[in-house]
């Protein structure tokens, strides 16, 4: 029978994510924004882009006047502007509701035309596909609490950290269309700890690489992967455990589609299988599916965002159980270097473990931590 999980006092231990280079700095106005963004594109395109409009690091920019090329060109350029969450291209038409009226009154509307566009070439800046925020096994930078609930071999009170990040080493647009694709690799290594334990025992790591190549098109964005996965148990809970090692280790492919809604509203689902396991008596498949929020809002004085998603997993192994994974927090934007982010997020899980080793157990647990993402 599954464990209910119960709300207990949870030790507030120090938790320090130890990385250079994460840039802080104060939000870069609104109005110079887009004043720097119509000066360049005076310069390269010499057009009047005074439309341009900026609301919290989103930009708007009317592209009707450019040809294909150039709006693709001006969007990615505008893209990497230190300060700009998202670029968005609207084209200005006159209001049919006004229809008729005297030219140059200024009652106008703007609509969307195109898609968010990213830097194109050789190891671009931010992803095509964003990072799923719940999900437990995204490779990237993290250190973490964890209280489980139950007696459990591997302790109560548990340090969680990961390493690893998504890797694109070339970016394009597909024919003359806004429409994006990117190929690059993958990486991850997830390691806990037992803080119960006397020197903090390692309990076990799990490798993960892979081989990945992701599209975006609109607000539909596609990631698809062919992966390596191995577990590894730490030498001295094993001796203090006695536990019998599996020697797990697979190779599988997956494929995640996801879609973006309107106010920060993220959805995606997905699936996969394993090939070449060990032991031999695992099972092949498996499905994934979630929502996200990225609020499209944040605390101008902290650059702060709320952001929240929850994750779901199904395992053939585990007689299709689900595995819930469900992270909330804030994140802070480093509005420095485009696409870098900084998350505290408190997190809950409950169903079969995503460590590697003990992927039969059961588990339920409550935690807090620190994600970074390049």
């Amino acid at each position: 029978m599954k464990r209910c999980l119960c709300f207990q006092w949870l030790p507030v231990p120090c938790v320090a994510l130890m990385m250079s280079g994460i840039g802080w700095a104060t939000p870069i106005d609104d109005a110079y924004l887009e004043g720097y963004a119509a000066g360049m594109l005076k310069r390269d395109f010499d057009a009047d882009f005074s439309g341009i409009k900026v609301r919290r690091g989103v930009m708007k920019v009317p592209v009707g006047g450019l040809s294909a090329g150039d709006r693709i060109a001006a969007l990615q350029m505008l893209a990497t502007i230190p300060g700009v969450f998202e670029v968005k291209p609207v084209d200005v038409a006159p209001d049919p509701m006004v229809e008729g009226s005297a030219a140059g009154d200024g009652l106008r509307m703007t609509k969307t035309v195109d898609a968010i566009t990213y830097e194109t070439g050789s190891l671009p800046i931010g992803h095509l596909f964003k990072p799923l925020l719940a999900d437990p096994r995204w490779p990237h930078f993290s250190s973490a609490y964890r209280n489980y609930v139950g007696d459990r071999i591997n302790g109560r009170n548990n340090a969680s950290v990961s390493f690893g990040e998504t890797l694109p080493f070339y970016r394009g647009n597909v024919g003359g269309t806004a429409m994006q694709w990117e190929v690059g690799l993958q990486a991850g290594v997830f390691s806990e700890f037992n803080l119960d334990a006397r020197s903090s025992d390692l309990i076990n790591s799990d490798f993960i690489v892979s081989a990945y190549s992701s599209g975006r098109s609109g607000p539909a964005g596609v990631f698809l992967r062919v992966y390596h996965q191995s577990s590894h148990l730490g030498d001295e809970f094993l001796l203090q455990t006695q536990l019998e090692r599996v020697n797990l280790s697979y190779e599988g492919a997956d494929i995640r589609f996801s879609w973006e809604f309107p106010h920060g509203l993220r959805g995606y689902a997905g699936g996969g299988g394993i090939f070449h396991k060990e032991p031999k008596a695992l099972k092949t498949w498996s499905t994934q599916y979630g929502i996200e929020f990225r609020s499209p809002w944040r605390f101008e004085s902290f650059a702060l965002r709320p952001i929240a998603g929850i994750d779901v997993r199904h395992h053939e192994q585990n007689g299709w159980s689900a595995d819930v994974s469900l992270r909330a927090g804030l994140q802070v934007d480093n509005v420095v270097t485009y696409g870098r982010t900084l998350q505290f997020l408190l997190e809950y899980a409950s169903g079969n473990s995503p460590t590697g080793q003990f992927y039969k157990s059961e588990v339920d647990y409550v935690g807090f931590g620190a994600h970074y993402n390049y």
